[in-house]
């Protein structure tokens, strides 16, 4: 069982997107207070990142948002959070939302999801870190993303085994469960080339 004292929630800054993400997003925050857990996210108050924060600030959770200079100097910062820390590059942004959390929520997103998910697992996979990885894959919206990553495996270009770095679930109600039983062995990057 992983014990868990932050979730770090990766999901679009798009507010021009289905209803259905929307309700998620404030489902998830509220989930994750409601657990007792503090939430690590990207600091903005605009899309589906404004929504978990804020529905995880309501239900009396603690949010603690992480943004570069570029993107705050657009005033695109969430300015209510138990904490925002501002920071000079992307780069310190996501290392540092990786070391202050013990596990990732990835909700439907754009590139920039994409990006820190495949980050992500990169590291697991080198042995970076061993931390749990849930995609949420609400109305299929990653089905093709991880019918990619399966094709990857099949293809040679990482193994079977692979897979098993992140899990993937279709409800958000059941992020809970599946992070707290999440499995906490260590990944031996040795054996990553094949």
């Amino acid at each position: 069982m992983t014990k868990i004292n932050n979730v770090c929630v990766y999901c679009g800054s798009s507010s021009n997107v289905d209803d259905s993400f929307k309700e998620a997003a404030t489902q998830l925050g509220q989930l994750i207070a409601g657990e007792g857990w503090g939430v690590v996210y990207g600091g903005g108050r605009v899309g589906l990142m404004g929504l978990v924060a804020d529905a995880a600030l309501g239900a009396g959770g603690k949010v603690v948002g992480i943004i570069p200079e570029h993107i705050q100097e657009r005033e695109v910062e969430h300015t209510d959070l138990t904490e925002l820390i501002v920071v000079d590059t992307m780069h310190v942004r996501k290392q540092m939302m990786v070391d202050k959390s013990e596990a990732f929520v990835i909700l439907p997103g754009g590139v920039g999801t994409m990006d820190e998910f495949f980050e992500l697992v990169t590291w697991k996979q080198l042995g970076l870190h061993d931390k749990p990885i849930i995609v949420v894959d609400l109305n299929g919206y990653w089905s093709k993303l991880i019918e990619l990553i399966t094709n990857i495996a099949a293809e040679g270009f990482m193994r079977e085994d692979d897979l098993k770095l992140f899990q993937v679930v279709e409800k958000i109600e059941d992020v809970p469960e599946t992070l707290k039983n999440a499995p906490t062995e260590k990944f031996d990057p040795t054996t990553k080339w094949i």
